[in-house]
């Protein structure tokens, strides 16, 4: 029933732009009553960066940008969800349009530039939360016209230590200009140095929060071994791999494509899974992963896993397949342990991150 429901209002939210069709949707979840989530089969459980995740699936950053849904995001199924990017003062963002569908590649062009209502509001709608269980992590960024990126960043930490299960330092969003300087080796080094000193700062007060990294997918192997090294020596809690990408395969059709931006959706499946896999094989199990990019069925889901990842992040796909895409998720992943013989759900990370690595295994494997 969800998904002939999806069906049904698809053509109605397609005939609105992007941007006003994401704000319906907001809307809608905080209107609608939702029905309780069903409980998770315990083979899908993860403990990771000191959390216990019911189910392995997150809600990406950027639907939920100002934390007005947390609780409803979690409700679909989802085990934990990413509220942001937060930037420490409002801001607009870039000059709309900045949000773009590819209906024909099943993806997304995003320029949006990180607009936020600040530090403030979001903190406050958070603390309305109590006590209400359900894991919620805050995505930091910085301002775009901040004249110290870094402090933006600290500030977040201190900010939301005392509402956030865990911290995403996005620096990996290629729509504010010179943001993904700060993943060189010198900038990262003093990035996470200041970050995590605020974190261990508000840790006398608060419980200590993971603090994980999100990289693009357009790095390097030899900025990959950087960041990994930074990374491992700051012994920070996880990476998030990856972020949108700035390039554009040559399998694209829609004339979307030409637009500048991030790219997520299906065609990021395949480098993102990559450099997920290249990552894990260089992290060496110091830390777990969070896989993102192209992930719309139990398969890539599945595939994710076996790259290397603890747990799984989406969010483009919800807006071709639906809200109910979770629950759908979950369901399939049951049946695909059965199939491959994994007694759970950890047992299957980075099962195949070496031919996920060497090129052995690609996209075409998954759909």
């Amino acid at each position: 029933m969800p998904s002939v429901l999806h069906a049904l209002m698809r053509p109605l939210l397609f005939s609105f732009d992007p941007e006003t069709a994401h704000q319906w949707a907001i809307t809608a979840l905080r209107k609608v009553p939702l029905p309780l989530a069903t409980p998770d089969d315990p083979r899908l459980a993860v403990s990771a960066f000191g959390l216990a995740f019911p189910n392995p699936l997150g809600l990406a950053a950027g639907f939920d940008k100002n934390g007005e849904v947390a609780d409803e995001i979690l409700r679909l199924g989802f085990g934990f969800t990413d509220v942001g990017t937060i930037t420490p003062l409002p801001q607009q963002g870039n000059p709309r349009p900045r949000l773009f569908r590819l209906t024909r590649d099943q993806a997304v062009i995003n320029r949006l530039g990180f607009p936020s209502q600040g530090h403030a509001a979001v903190h406050a709608r958070l603390a309305a939360r109590g006590n209400r269980p359900g894991i919620v992590g805050v995505n930091l960024g910085a301002n775009k016209d901040s004249r110290n990126r870094v402090d933006d960043y600290a500030c977040g930490i201190a900010a939301f230590a005392d509402v956030a299960d865990y911290f995403t330092i996005n620096i990996s969003s290629p729509n504010t200009p010179g943001l993904r300087d700060l993943q060189r080796a010198g900038a990262l080094d003093d990035l996470l140095a200041r970050v995590l000193a605020a974190r261990d700062k508000a840790s006398e007060v608060f419980a200590r929060r993971p603090v994980l990294l999100k990289i693009a997918p357009d790095l390097t192997l030899a900025e990959l071994d950087e960041i990994v090294k930074c990374a491992r020596s700051r012994q920070i809690d996880g990476l998030i791999v990856s972020n949108t990408t700035i390039a554009r395969p040559a399998s694209l059709n829609d004339p979307a494509a030409a637009e500048q931006g991030g790219l997520s959706g299906r065609p990021l499946f395949l480098p993102s899974t990559r450099m997920l896999a290249h990552a894990h094989l260089r992290v060496d199990n110091q830390f777990p992963l969070i896989g993102a990019g192209g992930v719309d069925s139990p398969e890539t889901a599945l595939a994710k896993i076996e790259a290397g990842a603890s747990l799984v992040q989406f969010y483009s796909s919800l807006i071709f397949k639906g809200p109910w895409l979770a629950s759908t998720i979950n369901s399939g992943l049951v049946h695909l342990l059965a199939q491959k013989s994994y007694p759970r759900l950890v047992d299957a990370t980075g099962a195949a991150a070496a031919d996920w690595a060497s090129g052995k295994l690609n996209a075409d494997n998954f759909r």
